[in-house]
This record gives structure tokens, C-alpha cells and sequence, in this order.
């Protein structure tokens, strides 16, 4: 029969892991809290989501610095390689984990830039947006990264290869007048592919 103690002690961790949402049947499978590791759960940081404020002057080019010139094929084929790559970020996040086939755009994105922008709007108050400053925005904002170089090979690669993700972009509603200004709320996106969805490809879903 166990001792007192140890009745104790059981009971003691067995409250602390419903307190973090992990119920002793998960923790005895292996499993973790929902919300740990899912950076779209309702209570974990969402990257998509308006909320924190950021320093405009880490977006603004430098006066007198220009984008790195490298032949306009090698840099966009480097470029596609960044969209998908992971690392470039610190939370197993990358642009197509948000972006994969257009997705989370609005309308604006086919406009030519620079132009006003919600995101960078909202969190920098920033009126309007260059297209590299746009992908430093990503940077900071939905990788949780430090913004690249200004005369880096990589920032001239992405907005090389984004350059063409726009080109092939067709708005398909009037994004602007959906409801909410995140991408990952799932009322926010309409018909439109929402890789936070619950029903769709979810990148920040947990792994089977």
C-alpha cells in the first residue's frame, strides 16, 4: 500500500499537469499540452496575429544601401529555396508555412509596392511598405527572426523570388473586407486557404 506521502505526491503532480493542460493519460502516452510546441493554438503565440508593436526603423532601407545585383534567374531560384527554408526563422516557421499557393495574402499584395500594408501598418505604423521591407517585416514579425542584412544575398533573393509570387497572384475576394486583420483566425479568411485552418493543411499542427 503506498505510504501517505507518496499518495501526496502523487496527487500534487498530478494537479500541476491539468493545470498546464496535460492530462496524466497524456503525460503517460508521451503527450504534451496542445498550446505547446503550436504556435496557431488559441493560447500560444500566433505568428500571423497583430501582437506586438516593432521598431519601423528595423524596416526602413537605409538611406544609400541598395539590394545585392546578381543575375535575375540565379537569384529567384535561390529565392524559392529561402521561401521553403525552415532555418531562416527560429520558430519552424518559413514563408510557405503562411503563403503556400498564395495563401494569407490580401488583395494588396498585387499591387505594385510600395503600398499600405495591415500588418506593418498596425504593428510599426508604417504608411506604406517596400517589398524587401516587407520581407524584414516577415522576418521579425512572423519568423521571430533578426531582419536580414540590407545588401544580404538572401534579402535579395527573396524579393526576387516573391517578385514572382506576386506576378502569379489573382485576388479572389475582396480580402480587405473580410472580417479580422489575421490571417490565422479562422473566420478570417473566408473560402480562401488558410494554412491555420483546422480542416486544412495546418503547418503549426502537431505531428503525427
Amino acid at each position: 500500500m503506498a505510504s501517505y506521502s507518496k499518495i501526496v505526491a502523487m496527487f500534487f503532480a498530478g494537479s500541476v499537469m491539468l493545470t498546464v493542460g496535460i492530462s496524466p493519460t497524456m503525460a503517460a502516452m508521451g503527450m504534451t499540452s496542445p498550446s505547446m510546441g503550436n504556435p496557431c493554438h488559441a493560447v500560444a503565440r500566433n505568428p500571423c496575429a497583430v501582437s506586438k508593436k516593432i521598431d519601423k526603423n528595423l524596416l526602413i532601407r537605409p538611406a544609400g544601401t541598395k539590394l545585392m545585383v546578381r543575375k535575375r534567374q540565379t537569384l529567384i531560384k535561390e529565392g524559392q529555396r529561402l521561401w521553403h527554408d525552415k532555418s531562416l526563422g527560429t520558430n519552424g516557421l518559413s514563408c510557405d508555412s503562411c503563403h503556400h499557393d498564395h495563401a494569407a495574402f490580401r488583395a494588396s499584395f498585387a499591387k505594385p509596392y510600395p503600398h499600405y500594408v495591415t500588418m506593418p501598418g498596425q504593428q510599426a505604423g508604417m504608411k506604406k511598405i517596400h517589398l524587401d521591407e516587407m520581407i524584414q517585416f516577415c522576418m521579425i514579425s512572423s519568423l521571430a527572426a533578426k531582419p536580414l542584412p540590407w545588401n544580404s544575398r538572401k534579402l535579395a533573393a527573396l524579393t526576387a523570388y516573391t517578385k514572382t509570387v506576386q506576378k502569379s497572384f489573382k485576388p479572389s475576394a475582396p480580402m480587405d473586407s473580410i472580417k479580422g486583420n489575421n490571417p490565422c483566425h479562422p473566420n478570417s479568411m473566408g473560402k480562401i486557404r488558410n494554412p491555420c485552418q483546422p480542416k486544412m493543411a495546418n503547418p503549426c499542427a502537431a505531428k503525427r
